[in-house]
């Protein structure tokens, strides 16, 4: 897990004991730790409270999680208020005094909340993690977990629900997608690869919007051009590709190119703008790819099978070139990859 930033919330000095003694077990992470005025602890740093209201309130925003050692039904009190989306919700861990029962209440894939938990639970002796989402219990294939390690973007989360229940049931559903991200599926029981969907449980997942559940992989570029083909004319020919297939400039990744362009300064320049870290092939690299690319000068000139598909695929996480190559004023070449 990335560096998360926890509150652990206690009420009275047994919960701010227990507090202090789960700390040692949190060291990679970034802790606050929350009390009442009064109360003896050794901590260099506490942060005392007088309602545990604004507690939470403050730190709805502030935290990716909150471990509150107090009762649970005070809890859910608290919270229900703020609740907007399992999208944005921080997540909520409820802990015993003792450390040895852990339920992880809210958030529990997105947020975190079942991950850091039994991250917890696997360091603590004893200690029991209570969790109560289904898919975990049945070892259930989450497209909500699979989305949040593959870094994708989650679009029409509201559907996310019937797949789910879906997949309990062992009902089949389709997925929508490339077979390089499709073989990334850890378990694939019930679900079916697809090109066209023809049922309404269809997961969606590629760069492209849907009104399925989708989740978005990033999108890797390949950019051939002439010699002193400027900045202007590639960012001009970037953002006419990214209009034409729907594509936001948040979902480029990277882009790459042939090694014979890594001193086009329009290129280095247009990187350098955009704060993509430009990536540059060798022949050797773009002929080992066994796939076949549209016909390229590149062949003619540089004894290659082309620049800017193979070089998208070979930048890219799953090597599936999803558009083909674009020419732009004759001189430009851009080719997606995912």
């Amino acid at each position: 897990m990335s560096k998360l930033k926890i509150a652990i919330v206690s009420i009275n000095q047994p919960s701010l004991d227990s507090a202090c003694k789960l700390l040692n077990y949190l060291e990679e992470f970034e802790v606050d730790i929350y009390a009442k005025e009064g109360l003896n602890h050794n901590l260099d740093k506490l942060i005392t409270y007088e309602k545990i209201d604004t507690v939470l309130e403050d730190g709805w925003k502030k935290y990716d999680a909150i471990i509150c050692i107090l009762a649970m039904g005070i809890v859910v009190r608290k919270i229900a208020p703020l609740l907007q989306s399992k999208a944005s919700d921080p997540a909520i861990i409820v802990m015993s005094m003792d450390l040895l029962k852990i339920i992880p209440l809210l958030s529990g894939h997105i947020g975190g909340a079942n991950e850091l938990s039994e991250i917890i639970a696997s360091r603590i002796e004893g200690c029991i993690n209570f969790v109560s989402t289904a898919t975990d219990q049945t070892n259930t294939f989450a497209f909500d977990i699979f989305a949040k390690k593959n870094n994708l973007q989650i679009e029409n989360l509201h559907c996310l629900a019937k797949i789910s229940n879906s997949l309990l049931n062992k009902k089949e559903v389709e997925v929508k997608t490339y077979e390089g991200i499709f073989n990334q599926i850890p378990n694939k029981s019930n679900l079916k690869l697809v090109e066209t969907q023809s049922s309404e449980l269809c997961v969606n997942i590629t760069p492209f919007s849907d009104e399925n559940l989708t989740l978005k992989p990033k999108v890797y570029l390949g950019i051939g051009c002439n010699k002193a083909t400027t900045l202007e004319e590639i960012e001009e020919a970037f953002l006419q590709f990214l209009e034409k297939y729907n594509l936001k400039l948040e979902q480029i990744a990277n882009i790459a190119s042939f090694k014979a362009k890594e001193n086009e300064q329009g290129l280095l320049n247009f990187a350098l703008k955009y704060n993509f870290e430009i990536k540059f092939f060798n022949e050797e690299e773009i002929n080992s790819l066994q796939k076949e690319f549209s016909i390229s000068q590149a062949t003619k000139f540089f004894n290659i099978k082309g620049v800017a598909e193979p070089s998208s695929i070979l930048v890219s996480k799953y090597k599936e070139l999803i558009i083909k190559k674009e020419v732009f004023k004759k001189k430009i070449t851009i080719a997606g990859a995912v």
